[in-house]
């Protein structure tokens, strides 16, 4: 028995002695965020200005600083910042890095917004971001050949740790290793893992995947990462002039399906990106671009009823560690980026609702210790409903 006893003496010791868990080394499971310990995420995307067009407005100028604080005031906690590459074509095999600005200046301009965000507080999610030039969607990329693929993905993974390295000197939080490569997240099993391992060799922190919503289920490498990322551009209705109702009971559904990504993988869900534009039927396709649309139909309760559907529905699971609202921009009052009735919340119905959703305590955040108080755990904050349309115009 004594050297047993000596052994689990040593053992508590050397517990005891041991620095705490890094922040970044998740506990394993589907509510491995709230047993580290993190509030949730509590996150909005800025986009960035086109900084030769628009000198002075982008990332890392006062301009992004005063947006900073503005959506500190809100109770943002996190924010995800997104460099563009761009390629031509879905054919392409070239990913060029100066879509913003040459990537020097780039890159200083995306280091210095990092900064400014570190500097008040608050997490960095740093999503290499990539734009096709003509016509088409990231997630239908597909250059042909094995040769065109294999030069593709030499292109693609020097683009990504590119902004690995950057983001690790910056000193972001966590790096999307991709954003929606539909056409090609379920085939080369091999170089994801060796492209992830480089990337974890370059960059210290959490590493998730930006999935499009309708790819989540077949992407090859979730086990290599530390958070299930979703683009979460769910329809909450398949004909429009749906009632609050009917966007709710959508959101529900979706519940069970992201539920059994989290306990299938044993690993947290995000929503890397999610958002409704300012117009009729928005939760119907809400992927759809605002702009080049006609006849648009301006709405602003629908923006805050879409994001309101999908607050109640996920909010309420613990293993849903939060999400990034797509989007504000690099300029508070910025209009050149997306039309009236585009994405951003910004003087919006849907903005005094993100303030309130913010403030509310969430299933993934923290519970107290019962002991710790003799208080019984409190339950979490029901999310206010949305006022109707009268409220807004009184």
């Amino acid at each position: 028995m004594r050297p047993l006893l000596a052994l689990a003496a040593s053992t508590l010791l050397l517990a005891l002695a041991s620095p705490a868990q890094a922040w970044n080394v998740l506990p394993p499971g589907p509510e491995g965020w709230q047993a580290a310990g993190h509030a949730g995420i509590r996150g909005v995307t800025i986009g960035p200005i086109e900084s030769i067009q628009q000198p002075h407005r982008g990332y890392g100028t006062a301009r992004s600083a005063a947006l900073l604080d503005h959506l500190q005031a809100m109770g943002v906690g996190w924010v995800s910042i997104t460099p563009f590459g761009r390629i031509w074509s879905l054919e392409s095999e070239r990913i060029r890095m100066d879509f913003e600005a040459p990537y020097p200046a780039n890159r200083e301009a995306v280091m210095g917004v990092i900064r400014q965000a570190k500097a008040r507080g608050m997490k960095v999610l740093l999503v290499p971001h990539l734009w096709v030039e003509t016509e088409g969607w990231r997630g239908e990329i597909d250059p042909g050949d094995a040769a065109g693929w294999e030069a593709y993905r030499e292109s693609y993974r020097a683009f990504v740790l590119a902004w690995a390295r950057d983001a690790a000197e910056a000193g972001a939080d966590m790096l999307s290793v991709g954003v929606e490569c539909k056409s090609w997240s379920g085939r080369f099993g091999g170089w994801w893992t060796d492209f992830i391992a480089e990337v974890r060799a370059v960059f210290p922190g959490l590493l998730t995947y930006s999935a499009n919503w309708d790819e989540a289920e077949d992407v090859l490498f979730w086990d290599q990462l530390d958070l299930i990322g979703i683009n979460a551009f769910y329809p909450l209705a398949e004909a429009d002039g749906a009632s609050d109702a009917a966007y709710a009971e959508g959101a529900e559904r979706i519940v069970p399906q992201v539920r059994a990504l989290a306990e299938g993988f044993q690993m947290p869900v995000l929503f890397v990106e999610v958002g409704y534009t300012t117009r009729a039927n928005a939760a119907v396709q809400p992927w759809l671009w605002p702009d080049g649309m006609d006849g648009v139909v301006i709405d602003e309760r629908e923006q805050a009823r879409a994001l309101d559907a999908s607050f109640h529905a996920f909010l309420d699971e613990p293993w849903f560690v939060g999400f990034f609202v797509w989007r504000y921009y690099a300029t508070l009052e910025d209009v050149s980026q997306e039309a009236i009735w585009g994405f951003s919340p910004h003087a919006k119905m849907a903005e005094p609702l993100l303030v309130e959703t913010f403030d509310a305590r969430w299933a993934v955040d923290p519970i107290p210790w019962p002991w710790s108080t003799g208080e019984p755990v409190p339950a979490p904050d029901p999310l206010p409903p949305v006022p109707p349309l009268s409220h807004w115009r009184d």
